[in-house]
């Protein structure tokens, strides 16, 4: 395989509705591109089509690979597992479902060829726009679970920590990636708050973000749900505490 310039790793769970349309978008718009790129689809133990709907995009997307896991182990997991297979010397992932578009990747690779390490998309500073909202409920369980978490991490800069798009230079990936053990959506914070400790520029990104129907994200209650992400935040404040993730080595 040729040097590869970017890696896009996308975590796929009962995606065989809705990936297509963003797997077509994604080799349209890179596909234009003067770059070499890899397209890394991730089935987190989907027991569906997804892995095989995927894998038909192989004639137009030239470099793409497909694992299919056995088991269901969390989005946080896969995008891990995504991450530390990429070959590129960026590293984005995104949802499935084209929540947030790939051309999102223009301006995300200025943003790190003039300085940053690590690029998030954000939901909730100036320029982004919401186009297709999620429930009520939703999006005030998103409100307080991101005040929780600017919170307990002291992210205070980052209003919107789990928006599903995010860039990163191969080195932050190699530093941070590692570390992280969180396997379910709390991921997100995780990655964020590492990167911050172990000194990378961390910049944000306003985004266009259109809600897709056929979300898997839970409730309340249930493994993706509300109560689990508060409970891996408090484990990840209380694993800084503890030191566990050997944060001094990197220094």
């Amino acid at each position: 395989m040729e040097n590869i310039t970017l890696s896009v790793i996308i975590p796929a769970y009962k995606e065989e509705k809705r990936i297509g349309p963003n797997l077509a978008k994604i080799s349209e718009h890179l596909g234009h591109k003067k770059i070499s790129y890899e397209v890394i689809i991730i089935v987190d133990g989907s027991k569906d089509a997804t892995a095989l709907f995927a894998r038909s995009f192989a004639d137009r997307i030239e470099h793409l690979s497909v694992i299919d896991n056995d088991v269901n182990r969390g989005k946080g997991a896969v995008i891990r597992q995504g991450l530390m297979l990429a070959k590129g010397k960026y590293h984005a992932f995104l949802d499935a479902d084209g929540s947030t578009s790939i051309t999102h990747i223009d301006e995300a690779l200025t943003l790190i060829d003039e300085g940053a390490d690590l690029v998030i998309g954000s939901r909730d500073i100036p320029g982004a726009k919401i186009e297709v909202h999620q429930s009520k409920y939703r999006e005030i369980m998103g409100t307080a679970g991101n005040m929780a978490i600017r919170i307990v991490l002291g992210l205070w800069s980052f209003p919107d920590t789990q928006c599903g798009f995010k860039v990163l230079r191969r080195e932050v990936t190699q530093a941070v990636v590692p570390r992280m053990v969180v396997d379910r959506f709390a991921y997100d914070f995780e990655m964020i708050v590492l990167a911050k400790k172990l000194g990378f520029t961390i910049d944000q990104m306003p985004v266009h973000w259109m809600n897709a129907e056929g979300s898997t994200v839970g409730g309340f209650l249930g493994p993706n749900g509300f109560l689990q992400v508060l409970l891996d935040l408090c484990k990840t404040r209380l694993r800084l505490w503890a030191g566990t993730y050997h944060l001094k080595e990197q220094k």
